[in-house]
This record gives C-alpha cells, sequence and structure tokens, in this order.
C-alpha cells in the first residue's frame, strides 16, 4: 500500500475503525484514540514508531512484525484473538494527537469503556497512557501499574502510552509491561524462546 500524503490522512479524521475482539479475550488493550493512519490503515497502533506490536513480540505473544504500510493481515488479527488479546479505545474518533481530544470526550469514553467490559469480560483492562486515564476516570493521583478499583469484574491496570511520542519509555519497558499484563490475564506466552524463561 503506497504511502499517504498528509493531505489523504486528514481525510481519515473524526472516522473510526472497529474494536479487535473475540470469544476468548483475557487481556483488553484500551488504547486512547486512534490516529490518522490508525485508521487509513484499520489497524490498531499503526503508526511505524509505535511500539506497541514490537513489544508484543518481545513478550512472546505474537511471533511477528507488523508492516505499518499495509496494517494487520486477517492471520495476525486470528493470531492476537488467538491468545485472548482483544484492543479497543476509550474515543472511537481518530484525531493526529490524542491532545485534541476534550476531558469531557475521555470521560464519556470512560462509561462507554465500562459497558464494552461487562459484555466482554476480560480478566484484564489495560488502559495505555495515565493521563488519559486520570482524565476519563477523574482519578488524577492515578500512577501506572495495577489500580486499587476495578473495571466490570475485570482488574484495571494502567501501563504507558506506546507511542513513539512517549519517549520516556523504552522498547524494554514497554515489553516487560506488556509481559505483565499477559501473566496477570493468565496469557502463556506461546513464542518465548527456551532462552527467555
Amino acid at each position: 500500500m503506497p504511502r499517504l500524503s498528509r493531505a489523504e490522512l486528514e481525510a481519515y479524521r473524526g472516522h473510526t475503525l472497529p474494536d479487535l475482539v473475540g470469544d476468548r479475550c483475557r487481556l483488553l488493550i484500551v488504547g486512547i484514540n486512534p490516529g490518522l493512519m490508525t485508521v487509513a490503515r484499520q489497524t490498531h497502533f499503526c503508526h511505524p514508531s509505535n511500539r506497541f506490536y514490537p513489544s508484543l513480540r518481545g513478550a512472546g505473544l505474537i511471533d511477528w512484525d507488523l508492516d505499518s504500510s499495509r496494517g494487520l493481515t486477517d492471520e495476525q488479527r486470528a493470531d492476537l484473538l488467538g491468545v485472548g488479546i482483544g484492543i479497543t479505545n476509550l474515543v472511537a474518533r481518530a484525531t493526529a494527537r490524542a491532545s485534541e481530544l476534550s476531558r469531557n470526550e475521555l470521560r464519556v469514553g470512560a462509561r462507554e469503556l465500562e459497558i464494552r467490559v461487562a459484555d466482554i469480560s476480560p480478566a484484564v483492562v489495560a488502559v495505555l497512557g495515565v493521563t488519559a486515564y486520570r482524565d476519563a476516570f477523574l482519578a488524577p493521583d492515578a500512577v501506572v501499574g495495577p489500580q486499587p478499583e476495578g473495571l466490570a469484574l475485570a482488574e484495571m491496570w494502567v501501563v504507558p502510552n506506546p507511542s513513539g511520542l512517549n519517549a520516556h519509555v523504552s522498547r524494554e519497558e514497554m515489553t516487560a509491561w506488556m509481559a505483565r499484563l499477559a501473566a496477570t490475564a493468565g496469557i502463556e506466552p506461546p513464542y518465548l524462546s527456551q532462552s527467555d524463561t
């Protein structure tokens, strides 16, 4: 798929993409909202600088690299669902940056997320981005890690945002967070080599 120009990407502003959730969802990953390239490729966390898929691979949860110029293949989607990972967002509409969202949008998104979580019934829900979590869930003192309050019977976690714009967190740190989330959700990483254990 050809590289998209800034003008072509802008045409996706306000568009959405469907959740990636299956019947066996154990770990529900919650992004803040989709970026323009994410919607253009219909793939969550699709920007080439995003560390989401590399951290999943590092944690042994997948054994492939995302081609951000094409997005997820049907086989890759099936891999994520098969291991028990689902993906959604707090806010559905696409923007160039999450900072374009209002606090009210995030709060409405948190209420809608609770309804989805009750329906999906994952063991763990993980919001990627502590600032967005604080605004969405009215928790100004929240820090990364497990949260004292669950969400619709699921354990609630906040982890750093894997966006390339978040320079404070390395790929190795994101990998460690993904491994912790998977272990908490009861997901056995299918692709950990013997040397990793």
